[in-house]
């Protein structure tokens, strides 16, 4: 029950990052995004928009001290499901697809370059009107189908 759990937090959490990045962080959170969709900004280590990265970990921070102190394996389970996709997020959206660190330069299957295509497209729009492509793990098959087809 634990490990089933964790998983399925773990896919959870890629509607909760479509959910968050579509209505808030293009809603009425925009100002902290927008600086990621602006080619302008400063190039300095971090954006505004890194501080999404405290929001989501909070709630990660909080199951696992809950299910620690109170010895609640389920809630453990959810926090490291938490923590897991946050550290997916990290690896395909910070390191893979925007490149700030030279981590993984070499990855060229047709799922990962599909995923960098849909967020490609996501960032032609540097409004937070119109947007597409919210997620991050699960691409729209169009990309991916596009991707195959280079690999034939």
């Amino acid at each position: 029950m634990i490990i089933l759990t964790f998983i399925l937090t773990f896919f959870f959490m890629e509607f909760v990052a479509w959910f968050t990045h579509k209505y808030i962080m293009h809603g009425f959170l925009w100002k902290l995004h927008e600086d990621h969709h602006n080619k302008e900004h400063s190039h300095s280590i971090f954006e505004n928009n890194d501080s999404f990265f405290l929001i989501f970990a909070t709630p990660a921070i909080i199951t696992i001290l809950l299910g620690s102190i109170y010895g609640m394996p389920i809630l453990l389970a959810i926090g490291f499901g938490i923590t897991a996709y946050g550290l997916c997020y990290f690896l395909v959206h910070d390191v893979f697809i925007h490149n700030r660190l030279k981590w993984l330069n070499g990855i060229n299957n047709f799922y990962f370059r599909g995923i960098r295509r849909a967020h490609k497209i996501h960032h032609k729009k540097i409004y937070k009107e119109d947007g597409e492509c919210f997620g991050m793990l699960l691409v729209p098959f169009k990309y991916l189908k596009a991707e195959l087809k280079k690999d034939k």
